[in-house]
């Protein structure tokens, strides 16, 4: 896959929480002279704002402040975000020296630039404390691979930078260290299994001159194959050797670090991605809310058990999470399955009826209009699934997946996606549904899931595939 990733170490909470704080310190200025400027000349002090903010965040940028490799020193943060301020101060001066507007807003602007800079220089400190907690929630689970006393090294400078992982354990690539290691997980040569046990999202390889890279490809191409992100760490000298079209380049401290991708890792679209589907959850919770408590009503009224489905899925590189559902079927749905496998109409290891003797009256009527999926607004609310993305496969499922099959679940699932949107449980092969979250994941963008989204609308209102 030749995927862009542009943007891939940009640090975006950083970005954002400047930003915001820009316009913080603009709104209280605005307050504090709204009674010296006039509404009609209210656009011109804005316009000051955009270009200062502008240059400001552009001029970070181009230090790579806003990078995650970026080394944060107290000194060496307060000089760059200084020297910004210093450029977009002078020219924002500049412009106001040109162009010769009214003294109030001059005023404005030179109260705002002086606030600005005690409001960022604030911000730097606090910033990287919540920053700090933050990162640490989401931090992704790393395993390491390689000698133990290099990766002690590279895990000083990486402390140092804005990058956060979660130290799941140590694979041994050759003998057991004189050392203690904190938590050796196996042997490089048992790296799919360690993958599947351990929730693993990247895998970090510390490699020597003196290494033969060839060794280690087998198994960088074995994670890539189950959708597993590779961080190479290398000497100067073979890095080049090891770049390819679905890898980017960036370093940490003085470690050059390849990464190798099988999904995008742009954080500006991760974010946006996140925040489009709290945004639209919540919205839609309260939207069908009325719906919801309908179909409760008539569940309950329909057949003894509870109104809320719950059973374990697998989630994002072996997550397991509760998702919920409207319970469509009978209280002892679960204990009849085994005697009902053999008129399981898919070929794979999903289990699907379409007449199903466990589904209840009421049950046939929202698994035909989609209603017992409602619940799982809640699931991408808390952040276990996504609007859009792969369908979540259960525990049962995962156990069978060949090495290939496991790539489908480095995303988080999703209430829809293609599966969805192209026959739904009309399609009885699991190697298509396979293929299809696999098209998903490799050209995934924005734009898609929001053509995904769309046209689950309209699945939804013909009922296709659907019972």
């Amino acid at each position: 896959m030749n995927r862009s990733n542009k943007g891939a170490n940009t640090n975006i909470i950083q970005m954002m929480e400047d930003i915001v704080v820009l316009f913080i310190v603009y709104f209280i200025e605005r307050k504090a002279f709204e009674d010296v400027i006039l509404p009609t000349t209210q656009p011109k002090c804005l316009a000051l704002v955009v270009v200062f903010g502008t240059i400001y965040i552009l001029s970070n940028k181009e230090s790579r402040i806003y990078d995650v490799t970026f080394f944060f020193y107290m000194d060496r943060f307060w000089k760059t975000i200084s020297k910004s301020w210093i450029l977009a101060t002078g020219i924002t001066m500049g412009l106001m020296y040109v162009y010769n507007p009214h003294i109030n807003i001059r005023r404005f602007h030179l109260h705002f630039i002086f606030w600005v800079y005690v409001a960022i220089c604030i911000n730097m400190v606090f910033s990287r404390f919540f920053q700090m907690i933050f990162a640490d929630r989401l931090a992704p689970r790393a395993a390491f691979v390689g000698t133990f006393e290099e990766y002690e090294k590279f895990n000083y400078f990486l402390n140092k930078t804005s990058v956060k992982v979660e130290e799941v354990g140590y694979i041994l690539d050759r003998e057991l260290p004189d050392k203690k290691v904190f938590n050796i997980l196996g042997v490089i040569d048992d790296i799919e299994q360690i993958v599947r046990n351990n929730e693993i999202d990247q895998v970090y390889f510390i490699q020597h001159s003196d290494d033969n890279i060839e060794q280690i490809q087998q198994y960088i191409d074995m994670c890539l194959e189950m959708g597993v992100t590779v961080k190479v760490v290398m000497d100067v000298s073979y890095s080049r050797r090891m770049h390819r079209s679905n890898s980017y380049v960036s370093s940490v401290g003085t470690y050059p670090l390849i990464t190798y991708h099988t999904i995008t890792l742009n954080s500006y679209e991760q974010a946006i991605k996140r925040a489009m589907d709290f945004v639209f959850s919540l919205i839609a919770i309260i939207i069908v809310s009325p719906v919801m408590l309908i179909t409760a009503i008539a569940i309950k009224l329909d057949s003894p058990g509870p109104v809320i489905f719950k059973q374990v899925r697998v989630g994002q590189n072996g997550r397991t999470f509760n998702m919920y559902k409207f319970r469509s079927m009978c209280q002892d749905a679960e204990k009849r399955k085994d005697e009902l496998m053999e008129q399981n109409e898919m070929d794979g290891f999903m289990f699907k009826i379409k007449d199903d003797p466990r589904v209840t009256r009421v049950g046939k009527f929202i698994r035909r209009t989609s209603i017992d999926e409602l619940p799982q607004l809640i699931n991408v609310l808390m952040g276990d699934m996504s609007l859009v993305g792969t369908r979540p496969p259960t525990i049962d499922e995962v156990a069978k997946y060949k090495r290939g099959q496991w790539r489908r679940i480095s995303i988080k699932p999703g209430v829809t996606g293609l599966w969805q949107i192209s026959g739904r449980n009309d399609i009885k092969s699991f190697d298509e549904v396979v293929e299809l979250d696999l098209k998903y994941i490799d050209n995934w963008t924005l734009e898609e899931d929001i053509a995904i989204l769309f046209k689950t609308v309209g699945v939804l209102l013909t009922k296709k595939g659907a019972y």
